[in-house]
């Protein structure tokens, strides 16, 4: 079964360079991987002590990166390397700062593995949440490096737990520890006798329950809110969008609308910005503007919403309408913000607690999204309380970082 598994992968790989030729997308996930090694053997030498932290892409690193950010602290002595599957988390994060050098994981076949391993050599390697490559977890246990699986979390349906699944059950004998978010997938792992699992929930509530001691405040979101209701839309596709559109073009009440696309391409851009009958200004072009005379404020970039979340009275979290689901509805969780999404919520562990303490609400249609917009503008006290019960939500869950940052220590100690 390995054996057809290195073959897929290599078969895969070659696949992969033909659709570069057609796909941008494709055309980075090959570029990106030409200058690894290259890269690897420049920024690291024999001498330096590691801690690789591999993310398969954005979602992942924002659960990694409360632990990265704390092993940077207390190994100040030891190079962060971080490592990206997807094109769509490595090309946005590429420059963070808390790793010493970012990459893309090379694909996982045992020739890549032992070279990447060789030129990274690990004292500690974390995964997070996800992916599982047989190739390298086999390597970091010929070696006898310690690794972990951090926020992980499995389900019935993964390969392990099908029949013909061994060869990828092997895999996880590679973890020596496993920080899992709930108790099902401890069970779950136990039922494979793996018995080195700590359920210690996911380190994304810590990151976000963070956030709060930061400094949120954007003078240009304050100056185009100018004390009026907001409603932010966040993480917004197409679907969420042409949903929204009538409401916020017949939208009789005083409320003001930011809307931040997950895909900010020009293209898109302009043609949201055609769509909106309502006064409306992108943030590419607010330079000289005052900003309060706008109803909309279309957010043509990266990296703000976090912040623009801790204005919002109201969010709408995009994604709802489509596969796999609803983006982070956390961070705005976290400020306090009632939040509504679409349907498209289950896989989502966080969204499914929210709807059913109701700090979220669900619309599926044109009809429902307008009710609970207008229930929720006209009435003060819901809001309150629905995020009342978001921010508790997620204040009540933190603690995986203390968790895993106690085991490794007493771990060294």
């Amino acid at each position: 079964m390995f054996f057809l598994y290195n073959l897929l992968v290599t078969f895969a790989g070659f696949c992969i360079k033909i659709l570069a030729v057609f796909n941008p997308k494709m055309e980075q996930f090959v570029a990106g991987r030409k200058t690894v090694f290259e890269t690897l053997a420049t920024r690291i030498n024999v001498n330096d002590i590691t801690i690789w932290f591999h993310a398969a892409s954005l979602g992942e690193y924002e659960q990694g990166l409360p632990v990265m950010e704390k092993m940077k602290i207390n190994y100040p002595d030891h190079k962060i390397v971080l490592t990206f599957f997807s094109p769509s988390g490595f090309e946005v994060r590429k420059n963070n700062t808390v790793a010493d050098v970012t990459v893309y994981l090379p694909l996982d076949t045992k020739k890549n593995a032992v070279k990447f391993i060789e030129l990274v050599h690990p004292e500690m390697v974390f995964f997070i949440k996800y992916e599982y490559w047989p190739n390298y977890l086999q390597e970091l246990k010929n070696q006898s490096i310690s690794t972990y699986l951090i926020s992980g979390i499995f389900r019935k349906d993964q390969l392990f737990f099908k029949w013909y699944g061994g060869f990828y059950r092997k895999a996880l004998d590679s973890f020596e520890h496993f920080f899992v978010q709930n108790s099902l997938s401890k069970d779950l792992l136990f039922r494979l006798g793996e018995s080195n699992v700590t359920v210690s929930g996911d380190t994304r509530f810590d990151r976000v329950a963070a956030i709060l001691e930061k400094d949120n405040h954007l003078d240009f979101v304050t100056e185009f809110k100018n004390k009026q209701l907001t409603i932010v839309v966040g993480s917004s596709w197409p679907k969420d969008e042409k949903i929204l559109l009538d409401y916020i073009n017949s939208m009789t009440h005083q409320v003001k609308f930011i809307i931040a696309p997950h895909n900010i391409k020009k293209e898109q851009i302009q043609e949201l910005q055609k769509s909106i009958v309502k006064k409306t200004v992108l943030f590419s072009e607010r330079e000289g503007k005052n900003l309060s005379e706008y109803e909309v404020f279309v957010i043509d970039t990266i990296g703000i919403l976090t912040k623009i979340y801790s204005e919002a009275d109201i969010a709408y979290v995009g994604g709802g309408f489509g596969k796999p689901g609803v983006h982070n509805l956390l961070e705005p969780a976290t400020f306090g913000v009632p939040i509504v999404l679409g349907p498209n919520y289950s896989h989502f562990a966080e969204a499914t607690a929210l709807v059913h303490l109701g700090g979220c609400a669900v619309i599926s249609n044109e009809k429902e999204l307008k009710e609970t917009f207008d229930n929720l503008i006209q009435n003060s006290d819901i809001r309150a309380e629905k995020g009342h019960i978001c921010s508790t939500f997620v204040k009540m869950n933190t603690g995986a970082l203390g968790t895993i940052l106690d085991y490794i220590s007493n771990k060294r100690s």
